[in-house]
């Protein structure tokens, strides 16, 4: 059977398009349910016509996850299905479009949540329509899940993502692809960490000496938390946000740090994590606790993804798509599935740049080539 062409999705680029401006007119802000509910309802009424059996995880604190299905796996390896992954919240507060507005201009669709990822939902309910329409549905199931906290760390989404990655023989996340196009083969694990010291408070002027300043004891650890950075090894910790003390007069109590930390090897999360469980007090007096731990696991170029990706390599060129691949520090809900064993392909979503800013924009013209090698992927692996 022959794979849909670039070409293929030129003929689809303007409804395309239309849909993508009609989630990302839908602001969808990860800490407002409603919001992300309207978009979740667009999403699973769009499934329901191209004869998806679709479920609603629902959710009390966040949107409500959509799970929609095709075909029923039978627990094989040889029926072992395909999961797509999409996330429907933004990092956008509602009212950003009136400042932000969804525009085309010079070839880019501007506008908040275009590139991450509303553009990656218009593009796995296009590719879907076309399967089906030129009857090349893959015999494998396919299910689709859209999440609505990835933006905050997936904390309500991680264990579906994850029973669902178990159940199949390949995972596509839809997050956008690097600037070059290149799919994302590595990504850092992700952790967090706050740490918060006790010192004693005192008046800095008569009673100073007895006090013990609490933001003095966490500046040691700052600096010791900054040191920890190893780029040879691909490992980065930013202490992002700091606080303490009440006024300039008083030797403060209390201080805080929360801290950001980037690898690419779980050993190496593994040794910074045991080293901050001995971090001892410098100061004589104070007292620290850590808190935190890793978010998303590294998600490795390791075998198993070297030979996904060049399996992929093969697909997208019989399209006649050249595929290339590299890595980021960003996490993703890929780095949920890289540890289970299964193959997963990460960075399949839109081209485009300024995720995140007033800048975000997807670059309309590539669209037809990205859902061209989706497709390739879905029906052909």
């Amino acid at each position: 059977m022959s794979l849909l062409s670039t070409q293929d999705f030129v003929d689809r680029l303007d409804a395309q398009v239309a849909l993508i401006k009609r989630l990302v007119a839908i602001e969808s802000p990860s800490t407002h349910k409603a919001a992300v509910d309207q978009v979740g309802a667009v999403v699973a009424e769009a499934a329901r016509r191209l004869g998806a059996v679709v479920t609603v995880d629902a959710q009390p604190e966040v949107g409500d996850h959509v799970v929609a299905r095709w075909g029923v796996s039978h627990g094989s390896e040889e029926d072992a299905g395909l999961l797509l992954l999409c996330h429907m919240d933004t990092v956008y507060d509602l009212g950003t479009l009136a400042r932000q507005p969804c525009i085309e201009t010079d070839g880019k669709l501007m506008g908040p949540g275009t590139v991450d990822m509303k553009a990656s939902i218009g593009m796995v309910l296009t590719a879907l329509e076309a399967l089906r329409e030129t009857r090349r549905w893959p015999q494998r199931p396919v299910t689709a899940l859209f999440t609505s906290d990835e933006e905050t760390g997936s904390r309500f989404s991680r264990v579906l993502i994850e029973a669902l990655a178990r159940q199949a023989g390949l995972v596509l996340c839809l997050e956008p692809c690097l600037p070059d196009g290149s799919l994302k083969t590595w990504r850092k694990g992700v952790g967090d960490f706050e740490i918060v010291i006790h010192g004693r408070g005192a008046h800095a002027g008569a009673d100073h000496e007895r006090g013990r300043n609490a933001i003095e004891e966490l500046a040691h650890h700052v600096l010791a938390f900054q040191r920890l950075t190893d780029y040879s090894a691909g490992t980065t910790v930013n202490v992002g946000v700091i606080s303490g003390g009440s006024r300039s007069n008083v030797v403060p109590h209390e201080a805080r740090a929360h801290i950001d930390m980037r690898v690419k090897t779980a050993a190496e999360a593994d040794r910074i994590m045991a080293w901050m469980q001995a971090r001892q007090p410098v100061i004589p007096g104070t007292s620290l606790k850590i808190t935190g731990g890793l978010n998303r696991p590294p998600m490795p170029r390791d075998d198993l993804m070297v030979r996904t990706f060049h399996k992929a390599q093969q697909i997208a060129a019989t399209a006649g798509i050249k595929l290339t691949e590299g890595g980021t520090g960003g996490g993703s809900d890929a780095n949920f599935v890289a540890p289970l064993g299964v193959p997963v392909l990460d960075g399949l979503g839109a081209l485009g740049n300024g995720a995140h800013s007033e800048r975000e924009h997807i670059d309309i013209a590539s669209l037809p080539e990205r859902t061209a090698l989706l497709a390739a992927l879905i029906s052909a692996w």
